[in-house]
């Protein structure tokens, strides 16, 4: 296996490579194009359920929902809510 030698140069061109990514993201994110609102199918891709689980999820109130015309949108921020206040910690007062 050769061995390659990494010089100080190498070291910074890898940081300013890293920062410019780490920018990029955050400027998508706080551009919008990290989307604020899911359809229905993308939010059954993200959370690996059943149409029937989330078509409950509605029901009971515990996902809300935007409905316009027959299209229903789904809040990320109120998924992420959901996701957090179900979150089970394993050892823990069990």
């Amino acid at each position: 296996m050769p061995t390659s030698i990494i010089t100080t140069d190498d070291l910074r061109e890898f940081k300013l490579e890293l920062l410019a990514d780490i920018k990029k993201l955050l400027t998508q994110q706080t551009s919008g194009t990290i989307k604020k609102y899911h359809k229905s199918a993308e939010v059954l891709d993200l959370l690996q359920i059943s149409p029937g689980t989330l078509q409950n999820l509605r029901i009971n109130g515990t996902l809300p929902y935007i409905k316009i015309g027959g299209l229903i949108y789904y809040d990320s921020t109120e998924i992420h809510k959901v996701m957090e206040a179900n979150r089970v910690q394993h050892g823990l007062n069990s």
